[in-house]
C-alpha cells in the first residue's frame, strides 16, 4: 500500500530510537505496564511516534486494564489502516498509521462499555502526545 510518507529503511532507522524502530516499523509489542503514555490523563491529541499524523483524541481513551494504552475509536476512520494479522496462531487485527504504515497495535471487539465496543491497544512507544491547553 502507498503511503503520505514514504521513507527508507536507512531513514526510519536513522530517525526512530532501536526500541520505535522495532515496534513500529517490525511489528514488536513493547511489554505491558511499561509504557509512559498508559497513565496520561490530560486532554490532547495522540499522534504517530514516526510521522506524527493525527490518530486518537484523549477522550476516547479508557482504562481496559491490559496494560496498554486503549481507545474506543481512531479519530477519524481514515487515520489507520486495518490489516488481517495471524502471526501468533490467531487471528488479529493489526493496527497502522494510514499516513506512514508504522505498527500502532491490534484492535479487539472486547470493549465492552464503549461507545464502539472496540479496544485499540496501543503501544505507548508507537504515540506521541500533545496535549491541548
Amino acid at each position: 500500500m502507498d503511503h503520505e510518507v514514504e521513507k527508507s529503511d536507512a531513514q526510519w532507522r536513522a530517525e526512530l530510537s532501536p526500541e520505535q524502530y522495532a515496534v513500529l516499523r517490525g511489528a514488536a509489542t513493547e511489554r505491558a505496564w511499561t509504557g509512559e503514555l498508559l497513565d496520561e490523563g490530560r486532554s490532547g491529541i495522540y499522534t504517530c511516534g514516526a510521522c506524527n499524523a493525527e490518530l486518537f483524541k484523549s477522550g476516547t481513551k479508557f482504562d481496559s486494564g491490559c496494560g496498554w494504552p486503549s481507545f474506543y475509536e481512531s479519530v477519524r476512520p481514515e487515520a489507520v489502516e486495518l490489516l488481517e494479522d495471524r502471526t501468533l496462531g490467531v487471528v488479529r487485527t493489526e493496527v497502522r498509521c494510514a499516513s506512514c504504515g508504522s505498527h500502532l497495535g491490534h484492535v479487539f471487539d472486547d470493549g465492552f462499555g464503549t461507545p464502539t465496543g472496540d479496544r485499540y491497544c496501543m503501544n505507548s512507544i508507537s504515540l506521541n502526545f500533545k496535549p491541548v491547553e
